[in-house]
């Protein structure tokens, strides 16, 4: 490892070009310079300098120890920086981790005000759906969760908070065969017409399906836009967030149908492990509290108003 001191030397050599301009821009007599630079060299035994040319200029050896050197330094400042950064209470990293049923760009006001904190803690933001969100927390692939459905898991240490309601409604689309059934549709008749549905990222356990009936015919889509597009395009049937398709159902792109079962709206979560309490956490946590945020992450985005 250099010292300040020394990788300073290299950076005016090769600027200046000469010892007794690289000791002036250092403020050191040249002498002392052309020692520092001879040191160098014997401690690592090696030609740093080439004092051939009418320009002193770093050989390759010496071009090396200083792009090296200032590479160490810039990461020995990161690891103080990150060192502090703990000390003080803040999170190195917050892996964050949102069910896809909620749109990202919800999200980004938030990240944009948390950056205004200059916390120095590095945000990872990833999505799963269904069983995936609560997994990537048990699992320790996430810090914090957002969105997560059904009740909470047993996994040791959760905390949860319940961030809101989500309601739902059974949408077809005007040329789909049900479009054209008598209301209420029955789960026998259902069930003769292919669902749509987003996969769950479940890693070890089996993946759920919302609203599948058994024996129904299902399609897998890999998000809710998706299995909106699928249902406007006639492609399959199923249960959509009511706020996010608002504008398809006024201009009859989708057709609500009432069913004779209907579904329950869904809690949705905020999960996290009591024994990681940092500052970051403690923000995001205080963030997803307020009503404000949280009812808009529950409605979602009309994308096709």
């Amino acid at each position: 490892m250099l010292t300040e001191d020394e990788l300073a030397l290299l950076e005016a050599i090769r600027e200046s070009g000469s010892l007794s301009r690289a000791a002036a821009r250092l403020g050191k007599a040249p002498s002392t310079v052309s020692h520092a630079a001879r040191q160098l060299e014997a401690r690592f035994d090696a030609l740093l300098f080439d004092r051939r040319r009418y320009r002193l200029q770093l050989t390759p050896a010496g071009r090396l120890l200083a792009q090296e050197a200032e590479r160490l330094m810039q990461d020995v400042a990161r690891m103080t920086q990150r060192v502090r950064q703990v000390a003080s209470g803040w999170e190195d990293r917050l892996w964050i981790v949102s069910d896809e049923i909620l749109e990202f760009e919800l999200l980004m006001p938030v990240i944009r005000t948390f950056d205004a904190l200059k916390s120095g803690v590095a945000l990872r933001l990833t999505s799963e759906v269904l069983g995936g969100t609560w997994e990537a927390l048990r699992d320790g692939r996430a810090d914090l969760v957002i969105g997560a459905t059904n009740e909470p898991p047993s996994i040791p240490n959760l905390r949860w908070a319940e961030l809101g309601v989500m309601e739902w409604v059974f949408a077809v689309s005007p040329r789909h065969p049900l479009a054209k059934v008598k209301e209420p549709l029955t789960r026998e008749i259902i069930a003769g017409h292919r669902a749509v549905v987003v996969a769950d990222t479940s890693r070890t356990t089996a993946g759920r399906g919302y609203g599948v009936l058994g024996g129904q015919a299902a399609l897998a889509v890999p998000s809710m836009r998706a299995k909106i597009l699928a249902q406007r395009d006639a492609l399959g049937a199923g249960w959509l967030p009511r706020y996010r398709v608002a504008a398809l159902l006024k201009r009859g792109e989708l057709v609500e149908m009432h069913t004779a079962d209907p579904r329950e709206p869904n809690v949705l979560y905020v999960g996290w492990r009591g024994d990681h309490d940092g500052r970051a956490l403690q923000w995001w946590l205080e963030q997803l509290s307020q009503p404000r945020l949280a009812k808009r992450l529950v409605q979602g985005v009309d994308t096709f108003a």
